[in-house]
C-alpha cells in the first residue's frame, strides 16, 4: 500500500481586528509601565536628595574626611616601617 499526502496550501485565517487590538492594547500596557517607572524613579531620587540634604557632614566632606584618615594612616605605617627598619640595620 503507497499513501501519497498531498499538503493543501491553505491561508492561515487570520482576525486583524483582533491583532490590531492586541497590538494596541500592547503598546498602551508598555505606555503605562514606562510612565509607572518615570514615576517611582523620581520618587526615589527626590527621597534621595533629601536624604543627602538631612545628613550632618555631606558625602563628599566625608569622603574627604576618609581619604584624610586613610593618607595619615599610611604615612604613619611607612614611619614605622622605616624606623622599625633602621633599628634592626642598627643590631645587627
Amino acid at each position: 500500500m503507497n499513501h501519497h499526502f498531498h499538503s493543501t496550501s491553505q491561508a492561515l485565517d487570520i482576525d486583524t481586528r483582533l491583532v490590531t487590538a492586541g497590538a494596541v492594547l500592547i503598546a498602551g500596557g508598555a505606555l503605562v509601565a514606562l510612565a509607572g517607572m518615570g514615576l517611582a524613579g523620581f520618587a526615589l531620587a527626590t527621597a534621595g536628595r533629601r536624604w543627602v540634604r538631612q545628613l550632618e557632614v555631606p558625602p563628599s566632606e566625608r569622603a574627604a574626611a576618609k581619604l584624610r584618615q586613610a593618607r595619615h594612616a599610611s604615612l604613619a605605617g611607612m614611619e614605622a616601617w622605616r624606623a622599625a627598619a633602621a633599628a634592626g640595620d642598627g643590631r645587627s
